[in-house]
């Protein structure tokens, strides 16, 4: 049993410490950077702009333009500038 944990913990250090093998384009990367920066404006406005949808939504890239458009339209200035990062 000590064995096979140690090999296993070995193994993930191991894997560590090698580069990525994941290949994501500079256009992918910007739109998860997008996603998950429309996530957090969910959240942090929830209560002011997205009240009427539920707290734990999951948004994804679908959903990034509806979050833009609530946050222009039913935030205040802070949200203005957070949808204007967004839409860039």
């Amino acid at each position: 049993m000590k064995a096979e944990v140690r090999r296993y913990l070995s193994q993930i250090g191991r894997r560590g410490g090698q580069r990525s093998r994941r290949k994501l384009g500079a256009e992918e990367a910007r739109q998860m950077v997008r996603v998950r920066e429309a996530r957090r404006a969910y959240r942090r406005f929830h209560a002011q702009c997205f009240w009427s949808s539920p707290p734990d939504l999951k948004v994804g890239k679908a959903d990034v333009d509806c979050v833009v458009d609530r946050l222009q339209r039913h935030g205040g200035r802070t949200a203005w500038e957070v949808a204007g990062k967004l839409c860039r």
